[in-house]
């Protein structure tokens, strides 16, 4: 918390289950899931060592794409009132 103090930023308050807001589910996981539709693995490891790979094959543009769509979900949100934000 300090150091979010320290930047500047201002922390949102979001209801606690909002999948339109959480950059996990509305930006990296489709995205994972869209990089391992198709493979069949043997077993977890496989899978593991597949979603590792993933995430460390990323440059830290794809990140901040995430973190940027998160600016236009919360106005979108905001402008409804709270409603469910699809896309």
């Amino acid at each position: 918390m300090a150091a979010i103090e320290e930047t500047g930023f201002e922390l949102l308050e979001h209801p606690p289950y909002s999948p339109d807001l959480a950059p996990s589910d509305f930006y990296l996981f489709p995205r994972l899931k869209e990089h391992l539709r198709g493979n069949k693995f043997e077993d977890n490891s496989e899978v593991m060592a597949a979603v590792e790979a993933f995430w460390e094959g990323q440059d830290k543009d794809f990140f901040s794409k995430g973190i940027m769509g998160l600016e236009k979900r919360y106005t979108k949100c905001i402008n409804l009132q709270g409603d469910y934000v699809e896309k």
